[in-house]
């Protein structure tokens, strides 16, 4: 299936939509403690920043379960597109090869994998728009898990809540200014699954810092 195609489809349901959307039909438990929880954390690489326009050229994942990174759980796939950014290929180096995956394959691994964790990215709203983009021809109009922003968090972590945001410095909130903050070595930058690494390292270091302000549960950490 081509990106035109995606959206000329009927939003019929496949299975492994509707096998996803039964997973919340329960939700988590508010009391469940921060190091019993299971969190996804990802990356989309894109041929640019137009959520309209652009394409995901790469995913990149891994699990943290109970507190632990699962290296084992890690997932990284290069995606099928029709388009090219010659700006965006400057920053990730990604260009087509034969070994892209088409959508429609793309798309039944990732539900399952994304499964019913707290998915986790750094600045996610736009990767949660890029996966929603590309789910929706296939019956699924909105990404159900809780979502945890590191960037976000860090901010509230540091400045306390509620902020003013027009104190804050963005600059000091990217992916590269945390990861030098908090002591965590760069490596694999600009690739899908060593940003979801990153952000995956980020996020054990500030879910420290959050226990130490009373955030010890699942409903404490998606109130904060």
């Amino acid at each position: 299936m081509s990106w035109l195609d995606i959206f000329r489809k009927k939003a019929n349901k496949i299975p492994e939509v509707e096998h996803y959307e039964s997973l919340f039909e329960v939700d988590h438990a508010k009391n469940t403690a921060l190091k019993e929880l299971s969190f996804v954390v990802l990356d989309t690489e894109t041929t640019g920043l137009d959520v309209k326009k652009d394409h995901v050229l790469a995913f990149g994942g891994v699990k943290i379960i109970k507190g632990r990174i699962k290296v084992d759980t890690s997932m990284e796939s290069l995606l099928f597109s029709t388009k090219q950014n010659v700006s965006s290929i400057k920053i990730h180096e990604i260009i087509q090869s034969n070994d892209a995956m088409p959508i429609d394959d793309f798309v039944k691994e990732l539900l399952p994998y994304l499964g019913k964790h707290i998915m986790v990215a750094h600045h996610a709203g736009f990767d949660l728009a890029m996966l929603e983009k590309l789910v929706k021809p296939y019956g699924l109009r909105k990404i159900l898990n809780p979502i945890v922003d590191t960037g976000d968090l860090a901010i509230r972590i540091e400045h306390g809540v509620p902020y003013d945001p027009n104190r804050i410095n963005l600059e000091n909130y990217s992916l590269d200014a945390l990861c030098e903050r908090y002591n965590i070595p760069i490596h694999d930058r600009h690739t899908a699954a060593g940003d979801a690494f990153l952000t995956a390292q980020l996020l054990l270091k500030l879910l420290k810092e959050a226990e130490k302000r009373g955030i010890k549960t699942y409903g404490d950490l998606m109130r904060y």
